[in-house]
């Protein structure tokens, strides 16, 4: 452990990684961070060990505007057993009841149209929200449970991609903070007859592409290969980082002047003239001459510039 530290080295920007199943984002967040030899590291949006798929992992300065993304929508695709229903309402967990099916696909695309739009959930006791502390799933596994309140979530789109017998796939795009497990579990108590996940893919974050995503076997095949050339691993990791700014893209920009750009740094807030405030709230700070991201801000009303987030060095 002290020979990995003091070989550690200052990493900054992201990586998206193709979780695999069966592990926790927090193993899959070490194994990148070791390859990496990286002194800091953080993932941004927890998937579960049975999930896959798109897990954002932050280095260094990066990890700064890691709740942005928190806040992102999110895309997965599910699949789903229905029929039986489970205590954790996945694959994962024990089967509970079993009903009969009696499902056609018009009362199921009836279904699923109760869940698009502004809806009200309960968050799963099987959720790592947490509670005096402790994330909701450690309550669950020993019995407890936590009285929830419904949080108002949004669910732009669900799409119907397989429907036979006992299987279905849908595809589904939402707000932060929604649980793809409570809406399965909710749809299989409308159909009558339960439901749970069997297999759970996230294929979006934020502005994110599925494309971007690298592999666990990818990384380790590059490391490979920078240890036979004898080379250190960054020469083929580091190309794969994507810039830190790309967590705020949905920001609005502002560009400013390099000596006021030295006020903000030292974080001392700056008035902007009334031409040049193009928008009010956060934003991402450039610098106008060198166009060098340099954090985040904050506009208010009278277009007064707050630093928030902003890269040390």
């Amino acid at each position: 452990m002290i020979e990995n530290y003091l070989n550690s080295r200052s990493v900054n920007g992201i990586i998206l990684l193709d979780k695999p199943m069966n592990i926790s984002s927090n193993h899959a967040l070490q194994q990148v961070k070791r390859l990496y030899c990286a002194k800091k590291a953080g993932h941004s949006g927890t998937l579960d060990p049975l999930a896959t798929g798109m897990l954002p992992i932050c280095f260094g300065e990066a990890t700064k505007f890691s709740q942005f993304l928190l806040n992102s929508d999110k895309c997965y695709i599910a699949k789903i057993k229905l029929g039986e229903r489970t205590d954790t309402s996945d694959s994962n967990g024990k089967i509970i009841e079993t009903r009969d099916i009696n499902v056609t696909r018009k009362q199921l695309d009836h279904s699923l149209k109760k869940f698009t739009g502004e809806i009200l959930q309960i968050p799963s006791m099987f959720s790592a929200l947490k509670y005096k502390g402790y994330p909701l799933y450690k309550y669950a596994r020993n019995g407890v449970e936590i009285p929830r309140k419904a949080r108002k979530i949004t669910v732009y789109y669900i799409k119907l991609l397989y429907f036979k017998k006992d299987e279905l796939e849908i595809e589904i795009h939402s707000s932060k903070g929604t649980y793809i497990r409570t809406i399965v579990n909710d749809l299989g108590e409308i159909l009558g007859c339960g439901a749970h996940i069997t297999q759970l893919r996230r294929i979006g974050f934020a502005n994110y592409l599925y494309h971007q995503m690298i592999t666990l076997d990818e990384l380790n095949e590059l490391v490979k290969q920078a240890q036979k050339k004898k080379l250190p691993n960054e020469t083929f990791l580091d190309s794969l980082l994507m810039p830190m700014d790309t967590a705020i893209r949905h920001l609005p920009k502002i560009n400013i002047d390099e000596k006021l750009v030295k006020l903000i740094c030292n974080g001392i807030k700056i008035k902007l003239p009334e031409e040049e405030i193009s928008a009010q709230g956060f934003v991402r700070i450039i610098t106008k001459e060198t166009k060098i991201f340099i954090g985040v801000a904050m506009i208010d009303k009278s277009g007064t510039v707050i630093p928030k987030r902003l890269i040390s060095s």
